[in-house]
């Protein structure tokens, strides 16, 4: 049975050291999250969603995000762009993406997601329910922030009944770690940790 994967907001900001709102320790993930994506194989994978974290200067003081966090992510900056190259990705596997504005992918209800080698969009909703339809039931979930970013993805893709793996080597938090989120969040869900091979 072949798995989906999500890879959160590998983005320059969040990932380099020096980025406007980097997450401690992420920095060190990058080469193995490289070398992880790459040892996909087409025959297990039904494809890989990079999601990016998306701002605009002109908004962001307004959002609910400019709260907690400084400005980060603006759109099509250098810390916007994602520090993993997904042509590492073997290119029998489709790639997706998808461009969010806040700490949730589920949240906003008109998100498209686009097929990277077409320019094919489709609704979001609709996309993951054809996950389902195609016999996709289970969700690898990688990426920063363990405890906002992926951490509200793994719990949107539960709500739609999928199962999730996290390689707890490939994220990082910024105040729990993805084992302290999983044991307080997810105790009762079909939420998997695992070590990354």
């Amino acid at each position: 049975m072949k798995r989906f994967v999500i890879v959160v907001d590998t983005q320059a900001d969040f990932m380099n050291a020096d980025g406007a709102l980097s997450v401690d320790g992420a920095e060190v993930l990058i080469a193995p999250m490289q070398a992880w994506l790459a040892s996909l194989r087409p025959a297990e994978t039904a494809g890989v969603l990079f999601t990016f974290d998306s701002h605009f200067a002109d908004t962001y003081q307004g959002s609910a995000e400019a709260e907690q966090f400084p400005i980060h992510c603006v759109y099509r900056t250098p810390g916007w762009e994602n520090v993993l190259d997904p042509d590492a990705v073997d290119p029998a596997v489709r790639l997706y993406r998808l461009e969010k504005g806040v700490f949730d992918m589920w949240a906003e209800p008109d998100l498209a997601i686009e097929a990277v080698a077409t320019g094919e969009k489709v609704a979001r909703d609709a996309f993951f329910a054809g996950l389902k339809a195609r016999g996709v039931t289970e969700v690898t979930v990688i990426g920063v922030a363990a405890d906002y970013c992926v951490r509200w993805a793994i719990e949107g893709l539960i709500a739609r009944g999928f199962a999730v793996e996290v390689p707890a080597g490939l994220t990082r938090g910024i105040a729990r770690p993805i084992e302290q989120v999983v044991a307080e969040d997810f105790a009762d869900a079909p939420v998997r940790l695992k070590a990354a091979a």
